[in-house]
């Protein structure tokens, strides 16, 4: 006798035993049923007026699944790692280094004979070596430039122009000239050399780090006052490359200064002081960007001076008819550490205007 799921006379003969099997493998589960995008309405649905017989249910809101989610983890932690430990690692890069202190040396040049004097400063000129150079400014020439390996031409232009307006200021600003300010030339100055600039103004000392003769050019103004203002230049300017990070700018200009004793009236004579000024200025992008440049080196001589005047703190001209006091320097003590040589030359009478 057949089940109660079977035929009444039994199973036909050749026809499969279990009736579920012959379809078992379009048999969905709940999950797939669950997941379909059209469901049938119910009876009561039906029997509105054009109800359609299924509908379409909104799509299935899905998680991301676990794999997902522990990669975003994964990542995530690594991300973090990567802060943390750039923020703590022991072997930071470091801050840019300071600039080496300028170095100075300032050497007096004293006359062998009594200085040249005239009540027309065109006459010294016309007469003296400087007869040819350029007035001003105008004097302190651009020369050819080029890119290099490091720098770009706009760059290398930057650099020789932040040289020339250093030059300008520091060497023929009269207010600097007669010691009234340096503020001009101290807002040239990379900002790092600042505080050994300052102290050179606040505590002058012949050091070979602190004279501020060695920073700009200025006359003691209660002995000298500029007799022309035409003060004459020549000289050079070259650029290049002092490493891959820095571009150096060497100086080498003259100096012709027209002079007479303070105070005096248009009938006093007249008479030369040259300074020869060599500076090797270094530029690194920063510099270069905002215009400032580090003054590496200074080397001056100048003349007519005194060896025994100190030149540290204010230059102190031989002014027309006086002739240098016997003398060296002040002496030197090779005990002291710290200090400077004491330096002096003679100024070759070739030197001195013809008059």
């Amino acid at each position: 006798m057949g089940g109660p799921g079977d035929p009444p006379e039994g199973t036909p003969e050749g026809a499969s035993a279990g009736g579920e099997d012959e379809y078992r493998s379009v048999v969905f589960d709940e999950s797939f049923v669950r997941a379909a995008r059209l469901q049938e309405f119910s009876a009561q649905e039906r029997m509105a007026d054009h109800a359609p017989a299924v509908r379409r249910r909104p799509a299935l809101r899905r998680g991301l699944p676990r794999q997902a989610l522990i990669l975003v983890l994964l990542i995530a932690v690594a991300f973090g790692t990567a802060i943390y430990m750039g923020v703590r690692h022991p072997y930071q890069t470091p801050a840019a280094q300071s600039p080496e202190p300028l170095r100075m040396t300032v050497i007096p040049l004293a006359p062998q004979t009594a200085v040249p004097g005239a009540t027309s400063v065109d006459q010294l000129y016309t007469h003296s070596p400087a007869a040819q150079f350029r007035v001003g400014a105008k004097g302190i020439t651009m020369p050819a430039y080029r890119r290099t390996a490091h720098f770009s031409e706009g760059q290398v232009v930057a650099a020789l122009t932040t040289a020339k307006d250093y030059l300008v200021e520091s060497s023929l600003d009269p207010e600097v000239l007669t010691g009234a300010t340096n503020r001009p030339v101290r807002i040239l100055l990379d900002p790092r050399q600042l505080d050994q600039f300052d102290q050179s103004f606040d505590h002058p000392a012949a050091d070979g780090r602190h004279a501020p003769t060695g920073w700009l050019i200025r006359f003691d103004p209660s002995r000298t006052q500029l007799a022309d203002s035409k003060i004459r230049v020549q000289g050079t300017l070259q650029a290049a490359e002092f490493d891959s990070n820095i571009l150096e700018v060497v100086a080498d200009h003259t100096f012709v200064y027209a002079l007479k004793p303070t105070g005096s009236g248009a009938g006093a004579k007249a008479s030369l002081f040259t300074v020869r000024r060599e500076l090797h200025f270094r530029f690194d992008r920063d510099d270069l960007r905002m215009n400032q440049a580090e003054l590496a080196v200074s080397y001056v001589q100048a003349g007519p001076l005194a060896c025994s005047e100190d030149s540290v703190n204010h230059l102190h001209p031989l002014l027309a008819g006086q002739t240098a006091k016997a003398g060296g320097p002040a002496g030197t003590d090779p005990y002291a550490t710290g200090s400077a040589t004491a330096l002096c030359g003679s100024l070759a009478t070739s030197a001195q205007p013809k008059v």
